[in-house]
């Protein structure tokens, strides 16, 4: 141990400090194994060199004062501390030891208490630059290199290429895409938050249009939520006027944000702005826009699964969107079994209530149903305020509770038998005495909802079929030969009617 202070040391200039740390090869820190390596280096400087041995601070202050006092004079000299003079003998062309010294510490008497000080000529980073070319090279094993920088594509953005100002960006967007990037968008203002997610109404940079931005909290042990995985993978493939367009993906370390197209409303909000029910026409039209976008899903073997007021956007002059595929699922040939705790337990079908797992395309028709009844009457159609038993109980109350005649197979399911002992069987009423507002609108309407509100999935009314029905018999023939693509509203004379 050297009796110098790791601090600044005495006697040593500070241009001459930093003219030593400048001319040494810097070593950086490296984890792991990095103490391996520093043990091969001083192994490799102890073969060179001798031995570098060490004291305590008694034993060298000992020695320090015994040549003070037995050496006669204020002046001494201290050992090389292991160093060899073929050791010295190199240094000195470094300029590291003054020419007129051959000694490596040097004594400066000061009083009687010993006090003396000591020049440390050699350092660790001094006397790397004594290696030879192999022991060049395994310093360089210890030096850490230098990281690769970014791409450009992920460090920058737009029209700031040469900003030095990193982003953090984990997107699938590659090459020099702006998009994926949480620096292109900008939150306004929150519009809902959901268990897992927040929706902000938000600006896009890049199209300089309003958006809807949905962010999702990332669990740092979990990941992404499957739902949200499952969302983008089937929005990316679903390309239709009546179903939300999902811009861009943001993913950075704390969140995952679906940039969607911005809508004003949702149907659910739309309907309590107009409560006592909606404009007759434009129930017509939301009707047809509603299938138009299932019928699409439908036809891609992709069901929704969620079908209500709430996941059906309505745009400023009209447009109905299918929102919300995170319960989607796309079904598979031959069919597998799913979970019976899916829709909203308003928009449940019987079926799936009572705990059937096979299911098709019909699951969504039975919500299309309640809400062609719920649009017209301005109240929801069957609203289960407890459980499935209740729910249960206010739907055979108007369709009857069903039996083997009225739906094969229904005996098989498990909810059934332990609803009835408790419950009861209820006969069958016509919709139009349960729903005095769906009388109203005429009969159309009427044999509409009762082919979509049927307890039989078998027995329900499909989208494709749906969209032929005799009920849009009053809308332009040209609608049902649009384009996928193509709004409803770009047909001449289709326009909503102002609300009563």
């Amino acid at each position: 141990m050297y009796c110098a202070s790791d601090k600044t040391i005495p006697g040593v200039s500070s241009s001459q400090s930093s003219k030593n740390v400048k001319d040494g090869v810097t070593m950086r820190e490296k984890r792991g194994g990095a103490m391996s390596k520093m043990q091969k280096l001083r192994k490799r400087l102890s073969l060179s060199f001798g031995r570098l041995s060490t004291k305590d601070e008694s034993e060298v202050e000992g020695e320090c004062r015994g040549r003070q006092n037995g050496g006669g004079g204020a002046r001494g000299k201290l050992p090389y501390n292991g160093y060899s003079e073929e050791c010295l003998d190199r240094l000195e062309p470094n300029g590291n030891i003054p020419n007129d010294k051959d000694s490596h510490y040097e004594w400066s008497g000061g009083g009687g208490n010993g006090e003396y000080r000591v020049r440390r000529q050699l350092s660790v980073s001094s006397d790397s630059k004594l290696l030879d070319e192999g022991a060049r090279e395994d310093a360089r094993v210890v030096m850490r290199p230098k990281r690769p920088p970014r791409p450009k594509s992920e460090a920058f953005l737009g029209p700031h290429e040469h900003s030095n100002r990193r982003t953090k960006r984990f997107s699938a967007f590659g090459g020099d895409s702006p998009f994926g990037k949480s620096e292109a968008y900008i939150k306004l203002e929150q519009l809902g938050e959901g268990s897992y997610a927040t929706v902000y109404k938000g600006y896009s940079n890049l199209t300089q249009q309003v958006v809807a931005l949905k962010e999702i909290r990332l669990q740092e042990e979990e990941g992404a939520p499957f739902t949200a995985i499952r969302e983008a993978s089937l929005l990316k493939e679903l390309k239709h006027a009546n179903i939300v367009t999902l811009h861009d993906i943001v993913h950075t370390r704390e969140t995952l944000t679906f940039v969607f197209e911005f809508v004003d409303t949702d149907l659910s909000q739309y309907m309590e702005m107009h409560p006592g029910g909606l404009n007759r026409h434009n129930v017509r039209l939301f009707m047809f826009q509603l299938l138009r976008g299932l019928a699409y899903c439908h036809r891609r073997r992709v069901l929704h699964r969620d079908v209500k007021p709430q996941n059906l956007l309505i745009s400023s002059h009209g447009e109905l969107k299918l929102a919300d595929f995170g319960l989607a699922r796309a079904k598979s040939v031959p069919s597998h079994t799913y979970s019976h705790e899916v829709v909203t337990l308003w928009y449940r079908p019987p079926d799936v209530l009572l705990g059937s797992t096979e299911y098709s395309t019909s699951l969504d028709m039975w919500g299309v149903g309640c809400i062609f009844v719920e649009m017209l009457c301005g109240v929801p159609t069957f609203p289960g305020v407890r459980d499935t038993n209740d729910q249960l109980d206010k739907i055979f109350k108007v369709v009857g509770t069903p039996t083997e005649d009225s739906w094969n197979g229904v005996s098989r399911l498990p909810g059934l038998r332990a609803h009835v002992s408790r419950w009861g069987a209820c006969p069958a009423r016509p919709l139009a005495a349960a729903f005095p507002r769906l009388r109203d609108a005429g009969r159309d309407a009427q044999r509409l909802a009762a082919s979509l509100l049927q307890p039989d999935p078998t027995r329900r009314l499909a989208a494709p079929r749906a969209l032929a029905h005799e009920y849009f018999s009053p809308l332009p023939s040209r609608l049902s030969h649009l384009p996928d693509e193509v709004s409803i509203f770009t047909v001449e004379g289709v326009s909503l009617h102002p609300e009563d």
